[in-house]
């Protein structure tokens, strides 16, 4: 049994900052990447960020240079530093892991999840 727990949303102004934080714990020993993904009502769950054991990162188009991803693998953490945010970003954000190897950022190609902290900028 694995569980992923995320939290640090909340509400915020354009133009604010948040950080995101996901823990996971249980049966899992190793987790090659852990990745933020985000799902907007009526939208369908979209990459943020991802990092793997390397170091090596993904982000989204839309983020880059504004979100900054990072993880204590000693922990099973990972961080989402979010800087200015914008009404756009709005959504529910999910912590994905995946134990072994990926073939593509898709979020089938997860193993667990979180249950998601939301959040809201507002103006």
């Amino acid at each position: 049994q694995v569980q992923v727990v995320e939290s640090g949303g909340g509400l915020v102004q354009p133009g604010g900052s948040l950080r995101l934080a996901c823990a996971a714990s249980g049966s899992i020993r190793i987790i090659n990447r852990m990745a933020w993904y985000r799902q907007a009502p009526g939208k369908r769950r979209e990459l943020v960020a991802s990092m793997d054991l390397n170091g090596d990162t993904n982000y989204a188009d839309s983020v880059k240079g504004r979100f900054t991803i990072s993880r204590d693998h000693a922990n099973n953490t990972a961080f989402l530093q979010m800087g200015s945010l914008e009404p756009g970003d709005t959504a529910v954000y999910y912590c994905g892991l995946r134990a072994g190897p990926i073939a593509s950022m898709s979020p089938d190609e997860f193993d667990y999840w979180g249950q998601g902290t939301r959040v809201t900028v507002y103006s």
